[in-house]
């Protein structure tokens, strides 16, 4: 039988890589996102001294973020639910960027807490939206290394900001001008996130037929999976067990996560005495040893999923393995003096625990498509309550004992309770009935 030409084409030709360049722009925006975010950290030095702050005061200025970031969580997946992400990702980074840009200008500890309030309010539905985005743009098969291209701009941006916040401000004296750039860059990446994100892959024209008939294979197997799930009220999630370990398990990953984030900027200068140029150095070498460590977290699941892996057997391995090794490495740190060493087990940590990122495929393994932004919101906010509770706590310990060690061993507890949420609690294997 004769096959038109245009058809034969459309039979032949290799899928496009639409879906890989919008979760390359994911990564991008999430580490300009932690760019940001890390900002007040490693100016926290500088800004402590200019305003006179107590180490309590620090700790509720690095928490302040976190308030109104938890709060938006759910209902920033509700709007990408509603709206699609492309709008909800594009007006969250010009937001975060304004407010960004206004915490350099601010004259006082309220200012600038009030500035990180809109920055955490800002920036909550960017997680939510991206988790959503995987569910509609990668398959099955693909959605690991999807979850860590999204997650891993948190290690990275959290890298790199400790190198161009650090550089900035040694090279301008200045944390404010830091400030600035990071604010105005960052609205400049929204503008592109606008231009080149779509909601579905048919409405983006550089995706051909073969990509998106590889797309819509993949959301037939899911609508085939969702086919047995009852559609009850969204409180109905939190009668079951994967749900409540997804939301535990996220929030004693951002336990140390936010720890190390917040605190190891001081902890470094104030323990180690380093300055701001090796405090940078230090915090660069951490950070983007978990940014390989989740790139090589992805790519051994979707590997091993391609291979016939078992969805649960992977994904329980992985953050087993991970929070193991991760909760040794930061005991260890607790007991070591030389700063060397220390950089070492922190990298190690890092590197590890960023496996973790696969947490943010959990939203679309067990919930339904319509679902997604709300769990994903859930999910975040679990993690955001520890980013709430985590520097307000490790400040008052630190001024209550002058010492970090009970902090240490606070991350140390966090990485027990991932191990239990992640290996022992989630059923990764099917859907919620809801």
């Amino acid at each position: 039988m004769h096959i038109p030409t245009t058809a034969a084409a459309e039979h032949t030709q290799a899928p496009t890589k639409v879906r890989w360049k919008i979760f390359l722009m994911m990564l991008f925006l999430i580490s300009i996102n932690y760019i940001d975010r890390a900002s007040l950290s490693v100016a926290m030095p500088m800004i402590a001294k200019e305003f006179d702050l107590s180490p309590a005061m620090q700790g509720l200025l690095l928490s302040s973020f976190f308030w109104t970031y938890a709060f938006m969580q759910i209902p920033g997946g509700m709007l990408a639910d509603k709206y699609g992400p492309r709008s909800v990702i594009a007006g969250a980074t010009l937001g975060w960027g304004l407010f960004q840009t206004i915490a350099a200008f601010t004259t006082g500890w309220f200012s600038l807490l009030l500035t990180r309030l809109g920055l955490g309010a800002a920036e909550a539905p960017i997680y939510p939206a991206g988790g959503k985005l995987n569910g509609i743009w990668m398959s099955q098969n693909e959605r690991g290394r999807g979850a860590t291209l999204l997650d891993g701009g948190a290690p990275l941006g959290a890298a790199l900001g400790a190198i161009i916040i650090a550089g900035l401000i040694a090279f301008f004296g200045s944390w404010r001008i830091s400030f600035v750039v990071a604010g105005v860059g960052t609205m400049i990446a929204g503008y592109f996130a606008w231009s080149y994100i779509r909601n579905h892959p048919r409405e983006h024209s550089g995706v051909n037929e073969a990509e998106a008939r590889h797309i819509e294979a993949a959301h037939a197997e899911d609508a085939r999976a969702d086919a047995g799930t009852s559609k009850g009220k969204l409180l109905d999630f939190f009668k079951y067990r994967s749900v409540w370990g997804m939301f535990f398990g996220w929030m004693c990953f951002n336990a140390l996560f936010y720890g190390l984030l917040t605190w190891m900027p001081t902890y470094l200068s104030k323990v180690h005495g380093m300055d701001i140029k090796a405090m940078g150095g230090a915090l660069f070498a951490m950070f983007f040893s978990g940014f390989v460590g989740e790139m090589i977290g992805g790519w051994i699941a979707d590997k091993w999923r391609e291979k016939g892996g078992n969805q649960a057997t992977v994904l329980r391995t992985l953050f087993g393995i991970a929070s193991i090794i991760a909760t040794i490495a930061i005991y260890g740190v607790s007991q070591i003096t030389d700063p060397v060493t220390v950089v070492i087990l922190l990298s190690i940590t890092l590197f590890f625990l960023r496996w973790c990122g696969l947490f943010w495929c959990i939203p679309s393994l067990i919930g339904t498509r319509n679902r997604v932004g709300f769990l994903g919101g859930v999910m975040n906010l679990g993690g955001n309550c520890a980013g709430i509770g985590v520097p307000i706590i490790v400040g008052l310990v630190v001024q209550a004992t002058g010492s970090y060690f009970m902090a240490l061993m606070m991350f140390t507890g966090a990485g027990v309770g991932l191990f239990i949420c992640s290996a022992l609690l989630i059923d990764y294997s099917k859907k919620v009935p809801v």
